[in-house]
C-alpha cells in the first residue's frame, strides 16, 4: 500500500473555489485508480469523483458539473478542482487509491463552505 498526502482544504465563501490536491508516495500511481470522497458532519462518507488509468472521470450527481478531478501521474498527484461551492460541500475531504494491491487512504483535509 501506498501513502496518501492531500492538501488545499480550508474556509471558502459560497460560491467561492478550492483545489485538493493529493500526493501518492507509491510506485502504482500510474496503474491506480484514484478517488476522492467526504464525509460532512454527522454523515456517512459519500464518493465524490474518480478517475482511471486512462483518464475516465465519473462524478457524483451533487458535484457534476462543478468540481473536475484530473491526474499528474509525473508528479503522482490527483486534484479535485472544486467551484461554485455550496455549504453542503462542507466536509472533510479524503483520497483513496485503487490498485492490484489494494485500497489506501489519505488522512484527509477539512473544507468549509460558510459566509
Amino acid at each position: 500500500q501506498e501513502q496518501l498526502v492531500e492538501s488545499g482544504g480550508g474556509l471558502v465563501q459560497p460560491g467561492g473555489s478550492l483545489r485538493l490536491a493529493c500526493v501518492a508516495s507509491g510506485s502504482a500511481f500510474a496503474i491506480s485508480t484514484m478517488s476522492w470522497y467526504r464525509r460532512p458532519p454527522e454523515k456517512q462518507r459519500e464518493l465524490v469523483a474518480t478517475i482511471g488509468q486512462s483518464g475516465n472521470t465519473n462524478y457524483a450527481a451533487s458535484v457534476e458539473g462543478r468540481f473536475t478531478i484530473s491526474r499528474d501521474n509525473t508528479e503522482r498527484t490527483v486534484y479535485l478542482q472544486m467551484n461554485s461551492l455550496k455549504p453542503e460541500d462542507t466536509a472533510v475531504y479524503f483520497c483513496k487509491s485503487s490498485n492490484w494491491r489494494g485500497d489506501s487512504w489519505g488522512q484527509g483535509t477539512q473544507v468549509t463552505v460558510s459566509s
